[in-house]
């Protein structure tokens, strides 16, 4: 469990840089100001969440059930919440007008973070 939880760290720490200078680099001449700063929203909510889960690493000498449900909330938030902020900036460059459909995914991405936050509270504290 702890190496399925940094490997996947990992991958979402390097699309977190990568996404991030592609924003600042590429997207800068492109995007709209409002657009520039949702990808940004995006990017950091992935980083931070990224480092929750190399946090989160750090639990699994525990073993327990918690641990794994965190682990796939703050996954699925990264996908989802993180995910649909990428697209959703993009929309009008892609051409993609029906892209809108996906917004109501970005608060669901957030309750799963919230979530996450509570059940690491939890394993936190169960832990001795």
């Amino acid at each position: 469990m702890n190496k399925q939880i940094i490997l996947t760290a990992s991958f979402f720490g390097m699309l977190a840089v990568i996404t991030g200078a592609f924003g600042a680099h590429a997207l800068k001449a492109v995007l709209s100001e409002q657009h520039l700063e949702t990808w940004h929203t995006a990017v950091q909510y992935q980083f931070y969440h990224t480092f929750a889960l190399l946090f989160l690493s750090s639990l699994t000498r525990f073993k327990n059930n918690i641990v794994l449900t965190t682990y796939y909330l703050f996954t699925f938030g990264i996908i989802l919440f993180s995910g649909s902020l990428y697209l959703l900036s993009c929309r009008d460059l892609l051409g993609w007008s029906w892209l809108p459909v996906v917004g109501p995914v970005t608060p669901i991405g957030g309750l799963l973070f919230i979530a996450g936050w509570v059940t690491l509270a939890i394993a936190g504290y169960r832990n001795k």
